[in-house]
């Protein structure tokens, strides 16, 4: 027997008469583009346009016998044909967050460092600037967010947007927001295998209401796992923007999710790191300053691996009472408010750079 190829078993089954036409079935578009071939086994599928098409069965018996006839005998393919409807086949996607302009990741290495924080305070900063922002709580097993932003006992609603239902994104100082911790019992934990959260994300992704975003942040889960591919693979990432503290441990952790973030499986640009609890800085004293965690461990990473240090952020205890008490602390015109606004500003500036790194066509004009 001959070596069997896609287009072998396509000319065989160019003998092969579709009745309610007379055209074949390669150029009625009938036969779906799933030819496998392993050894001598064929096996593929026959597309119709209704499940209750009368020629099914005897179209199925017409291309077993076409392959046996035209190309061997010996070709297994009896019981190995497919038949799949038009109104089942899968359709191509729309691109998810199309009217945005910039999807930005706020990662760790791992988790107690602020990360949630510097997310949070972000998105209320460039909202404060003027841009239209929206974050996606990504944080599965650990969502923060709605506690934040003060609005944990929110209710999600549906719209229709073009026919679609759409999900309502909860609004709150400026930042559409939207968390699995809405659709969970805040009190109990999320037992979900990662192909489930996976599938939550993308359904937070996909069937909301994000509208005209310039600034779209996702507060990642710390470390590194499948949702970080999931992400990326489900969206076209501007960057990510990586929080880690000056001590070891963490740099350690930061150093392995930029080198994941840089890996080939993943490649997404990082625009630079922020060095969280930089120093603690005591409310009423605040030129002193207190290396708790270590000094300008953030600084030197930065410098080792040549991605830019976006912000060194201190450790003052108004920060964490805002969070706890759901107005991020870049609401207020306080240092530290003014702190995150020079965040905000810096990576603005990153996204700008990295905007302007892009082929003509997929540069995008940001909001002055």
């Amino acid at each position: 027997m001959e070596t069997l190829y896609p287009n072998l078993i396509l000319d065989a089954l160019r003998n092969v008469r579709y009745p309610a036409s007379g055209k074949d079935i390669v150029s009625a578009g009938m036969v779906a583009d799933d030819i496998r071939i392993d050894g001598n086994k064929v096996s593929f599928s026959l597309v119709f346009d209704r499940p209750t098409d009368p020629f099914i069965k005897s179209l199925v018996r017409a291309a077993e016998t076409a392959i046996e006839t035209y190309i061997s005998p010996e070709v297994q393919i009896k019981g190995n044909i497919a038949v799949q409807t038009r109104q089942a086949m899968p359709q191509p996607a729309e691109k998810p967050l199309k009217q945005v302009k910039n999807i930005i990741g706020v990662s760790s290495g791992k988790g107690g460092v602020g990360k949630s924080t510097v997310a949070a305070n972000l998105a209320v900063a460039l909202a404060r600037e003027g841009y239209k922002v929206g974050l996606l709580d990504a944080d599965i097993f650990g969502p923060s967010m709605p506690k934040m932003f003060g609005v944990e006992d929110e209710s999600l609603y549906m719209h229709k947007v073009d026919g679609r239902d759409l999900i309502i994104p909860v609004e709150r100082y400026g930042v559409k927001l939207l968390s699995i911790g809405f659709l969970v019992d805040k009190n109990a934990p999320v037992l979900w295998r990662g192909s489930m959260a996976s599938n939550a994300l993308k359904q937070l992704i996909n069937d909301a209401d994000w509208g005209e975003l310039d600034y779209f942040l996702i507060d990642m889960p710390p470390g590194t796992s499948d949702i970080h591919l999931t992400l990326v693979q489900t969206l076209a990432i501007t960057g990510v923007v990586i929080v880690t503290t000056p001590q070891d441990v963490a740099l350690a952790d930061a150093r392995k999710g930029i080198a994941m973030f840089l890996g080939d499986k993943i490649n997404v640009p990082i625009l630079g790191l922020v060095e969280n609890m930089a120093w603690f800085t005591p409310e009423k004293h605040p030129d002193e300053r207190y290396y708790i965690f270590g000094r300008e461990g953030g600084v030197r990473l930065a410098k080792e691996l040549g991605v830019k240090l976006l912000a060194q952020l201190p450790l003052v205890g108004s920060v964490c009472e805002s969070g706890d008490g759901g107005e991020p602390i870049a609401a207020r015109d306080t240092m530290m408010g003014r702190d995150f606004i020079h965040l905000a500003h810096e990576v603005v500036d990153a996204c700008d750079q990295r905007n302007a790194t892009l082929p003509p066509t997929h540069k995008v004009e940001l909001k002055k």
